[in-house]
């Protein structure tokens, strides 16, 4: 049984296979509380100018839209842009902005 922990996903690129683009690292996952599943990863939006104008939207990656998880990377196959997984973090000096 393979096991892995969320520290190790982390670490690991998520490669979108329909473009190649790189989307990040995860940063969180989302978990059924009634049955311990995981339902999704979750990506942080990258941020805005070195994060003064806060982040772009987060990605949530639905858990069949994972290909492969590797060694160094977890492929995916979604449409270029998955979706927010919640508003835009707002982190930045001037997020007062938007």
């Amino acid at each position: 049984m393979d096991l892995t922990t969320i520290e190790e996903l982390s670490c690991k690129d998520v490669i979108n296979l329909r473009d190649g683009s790189r989307l990040g690292n995860v940063c969180d996952v989302q978990i059924s509380i009634c049955d311990g599943c995981v339902k999704a990863l979750i990506i942080f939006g990258r941020p805005r100018f070195f994060g003064l104008f806060g982040r772009d939207e987060d990605l949530l990656i639905p858990w069949e839209n994972i290909d492969k998880i590797g060694e160094d990377t977890i492929l995916v196959d979604c449409e270029p842009c998955c979706g927010p997984a919640r508003p835009c973090r707002k982190k930045g000096i001037f997020s007062f902005l938007h």
